[in-house]
């Protein structure tokens, strides 16, 4: 179960990683009023969002490695 949820919330930002790069895109070519203003906002959305995930994660394991060492150090204070 845990491996179809990591994978489900792969594909979710995967997809909006996609969504974004296309509206950057957009916003790029076509020319309507606010344009520069949205591609500015979607251009640091695209550059930013991938590095929050990544911080994102790398706490994640920080988290889980400190939890999987306290919990070797219990049962070791046990045996």
């Amino acid at each position: 179960m845990k491996k179809k949820t990591k994978q489900l919330t792969a594909w979710v930002i995967i997809s909006l990683l996609l969504l974004i790069y296309a509206a950057t895109f957009l916003t790029a070519v076509l020319d309507f009023p606010g344009s520069d203003t949205l591609f500015r906002a979607f251009l640091g959305i695209s550059i930013g969002l991938p590095i929050l995930l990544w911080i994102y994660i790398w706490i994640y394991r920080r988290i889980q490695e400190q939890r999987s060492q306290a919990a070797s150090e219990h049962f070791q204070d046990k045996s």
